[in-house]
């Protein structure tokens, strides 16, 4: 049986490239130290190399408390626990992305009044207390929990040779397939005995258009969600006008990408830089910004917007209650980590589970975010390019600004 201890060991050996434990010298061997080491052999400076990088990945434990032993070649051991096991899978673990509809972490049900998530719908759809079938299935209580960011759903892939952002688009029913779903809906309530013919009743879309990775296939051809749309990606052109806001947060011709994260070395400050699209590739993103879903983190003004991308899964929360509707409730409402739009659980089979507070019955958007509660830092040095980025592309702006910390993110104004 494998232990935790020999399992963290071998996560340690596959991530770092080196073993854990030295090697039993046997009697007549000739001792470390007096023969030629091997290729591949410890080195003091990896040995100190690999002490910081895991202490780094168990933010709050002392180096000391995470690796324990003599230098490599006199007997070194690693002494792992259980619990730094679990830390460590998290943090070399690659988060869920978004290619089909997240299904709710509790049994949904509709009430028969406005809803005040979207105008004009006359039902709310809210949670119960039982947790849903799909979220046990997918193991909810050993899930990864993270913010869910109000924005427009982004996916970065190749495309022409490249590293590409593409915007999401749906693939939606005519008008005449639409009135028949809908019929269906109010005598049937079970969307999954309709039939569709996807060649005939959903409008057309750009050739360039693909499908969502994770919906159902029939005879080769993607099928509608239980909504009657079907998840899609198109890429985003440079200049493209229908999707300029998205078109702002990249540049191909030196791939990189405006990503908002936390910086590296303080988990409290949140970061803008350049990341390479590379980096990014086959991940999903949430673009947010001035002009995208009415701007409830407060970026940019209308004469000068700003827009940032932020990778799926990037804003873990570390203190959250039981898997409970009234504890979540009371979260949401009494928590400062609680001022948020949602919660999205990645599960170790890569499915995602969500939880909305219009799901609890509450408001968003909200004045106060979370998001907002922040300090964040510009880092825009743009002098290792070759040569000078648009004078009026967001990187320049920001690279004006570069290394200057602000309060929180509606603070940042951009000298145009």
């Amino acid at each position: 049986m494998v232990t935790p201890d020999q399992r963290s060991r071998e996560c340690i050996r596959r991530y770092f490239g080196f073993r854990t434990t030295s090697p039993r010298r046997h009697r007549g061997q000739v001792a470390a130290s007096t023969r030629a080491s091997p290729p591949h052999a410890w080195r003091w400076g990896t040995w100190g190399r690999c002490r910081r990088a895991w202490a780094r990945s168990v933010r709050g434990l002392s180096t000391a408390a995470v690796c324990r032993g003599r230098s490599p070649g006199r007997g070194a051991v690693l002494e792992t626990s259980s619990a730094f096991a679990l830390s460590f899978g998290h943090t070399m673990r690659r988060l869920g992305s978004v290619q089909r509809k997240m299904p709710c972490v509790f049994v949904t049900e509709v009430k028969e009044e406005p809803s005040t998530k979207r105008e004009h719908q006359p039902f709310k759809v809210l949670a119960t207390e039982t947790i849903s079938h799909k979220a046990l299935d997918a193991d909810i209580y050993s899930a990864i929990p993270t913010e869910k960011v109000d924005g427009t759903c982004c996916y970065i892939t190749n495309y022409k040779g490249q590293p590409y952002l593409w915007a999401r688009l749906d693939r939606k029913p005519n008008k005449l397939a639409e009135k028949r779903f809908k019929n269906f809906l109010h005598s049937k309530q079970n969307s999954k005995e309709f039939f569709w013919n996807v060649e005939e009743d959903f409008k057309p879309v750009p050739e360039c258009w693909i499908p969502a990775k994770e919906i159902e296939q029939l005879n080769g051809n993607p099928m509608p969600d239980e909504n009657g749309h079907i998840p899609g990606w198109v890429p985003v052109e440079k200049n493209n006008k229908q999707y300029c806001w998205h078109s702002s947060v990249v540049n191909y011709e030196f791939e990189v990408a405006l990503v908002l994260k936390h910086h590296p070395d303080d988990p409290g400050l949140l970061e803008i830089s350049a990341v390479p699209l590379s980096d990014l590739l086959e991940q999903t993103l949430e673009l947010i910004g001035t002009n995208i879903n009415g701007n409830p983190y407060g970026l940019g003004s209308k004469k000068h917007p700003l827009h940032l991308l932020i990778p799926h899964g990037a804003f873990q929360i570390r203190n959250l209650p039981t898997l409970k509707h009234n504890d979540l409730l009371s979260w949401f409402e009494g928590c400062r980590e609680g001022k948020i739009e949602g919660i999205v659980w990645h599960c170790n089979d890569g499915c995602l589970i969500k939880v909305h507070r219009h799901h609890l019955g509450l408001c968003w958007p909200i004045p106060d975010t979370y998001m907002n509660s922040k300090p964040v830092i510009i880092n825009m040095n743009l002098n290792k390019y070759d040569h000078a980025f648009d004078t009026k592309s967001l990187f320049n702006l920001l690279s004006k600004i570069d290394n200057q910390k602000f309060g929180r993110l509606r603070d940042i104004i951009l000298d145009v």
